[in-house]
């Protein structure tokens, strides 16, 4: 609806200015041919005057089309478009390391990312992979010469590592395939050479090594998943945890989680005093399953929260809380819901659209607006989620990663590096249910 009034509002402009200024060409005319040289000053006059009107319906139209869009990662990506490039010093660029080889498009897509990335953000790429099909892949997207200038300017370093850690394996495989480039890159970060991690590859394995390699956080049992979700709101998206990382949880692994979120949206989001939400089925204290009764007494009487009560599934996006919990099988519904929505609205948007004239004419105008809102709702812009809990900050990107997301999620690793954010983590303190 607000679409239809939008697009009538142009069109309506539209055809007021045509109409304008064919009466003002006929009175020109008119004129003319009473007046002679006479008429001519006037028919200027008027003729001006009716390119006044259409420059006002076009300003007019402007003021009538700001978008209505979503900006989930407005504080991370700041204004920074796909085509900027921007100059860094070394001494300022912050070490990262990337798992090459995980991913459906790897290594090439990932090679590919990290070399956008270096130029569009302060940060050194520790890049592990089996290092023949990196090379190969490098020279098949004629991504050799990048590869070679960020090499020899020390902003990418390769490192070769074993076989990978396949999609369809078992996450227990990081165990027995010690030399895979994802526990290499967990080594980097367990060592400090590296502030972050980034992988697009086997979620479980990458839960599974960082647990190994990196281990839990203490009073954390269990690691979360945190993606941020859109808001009604541009500036602010959500944080939403568990998504993915633990299918039964237990109130006291939910209360863990609020706890991890909101240390996350303080220091990262930079949100004074988030608001924090328990995912449910309605408002009220009394509403909800024994997880949710149990875990709403525990983040009540939690006095390191700002605990604004449940959140149902319409509030999620409504910008009245930082931080939603919940357990990851319903987490993981609702993320994979959310990356639907985007190009099902665009579709929809396209079909109603007016046809004809006026369908021509907003479509036109409506353009711009279309592509920010999918630009702004694509996933490949959120990049990847954070997996909260373990000592040491770590990214999972999406199984089927491109340039864009690789490079997006490498933002929200730096990001949340630059961001010290691991100093409050740590010196977190968790009080369990058992001893109390």
């Amino acid at each position: 609806m607000i679409w239809y009034r939008r697009n009538a509002a142009v069109t309506s402009l539209v055809d007021t200015a045509a109409s304008s200024a064919s009466a003002a060409s006929n009175v020109a005319g008119t004129v003319v041919s009473s007046a002679g040289s006479a008429a001519s000053s006037v028919a200027g006059t008027v003729v001006s005057s009716a390119g006044s009107v259409m420059t006002n319906a076009g300003s007019m139209a402007g003021n009538v089309l700001q978008p209505l869009v979503f900006d989930p990662l407005r504080r991370l990506q700041g204004n920074t478009t796909n085509d900027q490039t921007q100059i860094f010093e070394n001494k300022d660029r912050l070490w990262l390391a990337v798992d090459g080889m995980g991913g459906d498009q790897a290594p090439g897509a990932i090679l590919e990312g990290c070399l956008k990335a270096i130029e569009r953000l302060p940060v050194k790429i520790k890049f592990i992979g089996e290092l023949d099909t990196v090379l190969n892949q490098a020279e098949e997207l004629a991504l050799k010469d990048l590869l070679d200038e960020a090499q020899a300017n020390g902003q990418i370093e390769l490192i070769k590592s074993g076989p990978s850690v396949g999609m369809n394996e078992e996450a227990t495989v990081v165990r027995r395939k010690r030399d895979a480039s994802i526990n290499i890159a967990m080594d980097l970060v367990k060592k400090r050479e590296a502030l972050a991690m980034y992988s697009a590859g086997n979620s479980g394995a990458l839960m599974a090594s960082a647990i190994f390699r990196l281990g839990r956080l203490k009073g954390i049992d269990r690691p979360a998943i945190g993606a941020l979700f859109p808001t009604k709101d541009p500036g602010q998206p959500v944080l939403v945890l568990d998504v993915g990382a633990n299918m039964d949880c237990k109130a006291n692994y939910l209360h863990q989680f609020a706890l991890l979120g909101n240390i996350y949206s303080r220091d990262v989001l930079q949100v004074k005093n988030p608001r924090v939400g328990l995912l449910n089925i309605g408002e009220e204290d009394c509403k909800g399953n024994e997880l949710a009764l149990t875990t709403f007494k525990l983040l009540i009487e939690e006095e390191q929260l700002n605990f604004a009560g449940n959140c149902e599934g319409r509030d999620v996006l409504s910008g009245n809380f930082d931080v939603v919990v919940c357990d990851g099988f319903t987490g993981n519904v609702l993320l994979k819901f959310l990356e639907s929505v985007g190009s099902v609205l665009l579709d929809v948007l396209r079909a109603e659209l007016p046809r004809g004239r006026r369908g021509k004419v907003g479509s036109a105008f409506l353009k711009s607006n279309l592509k920010r809102i999918k630009k702004r709702l694509d996933h490949a812009e959120h990049g990847g989620a954070l997996l909260l809990g373990v000592n040491g900050i770590c990214v999972i990107g999406h199984g089927s990663s491109k340039a864009l997301s690789v490079v997006s999620a490498l933002r929200i690793a730096h990001s949340a590096a630059s961001h010290g954010v691991m100093d409050d983590l740590l010196q977190l303190e968790v009080k369990s249910p058992k001893n109390e």
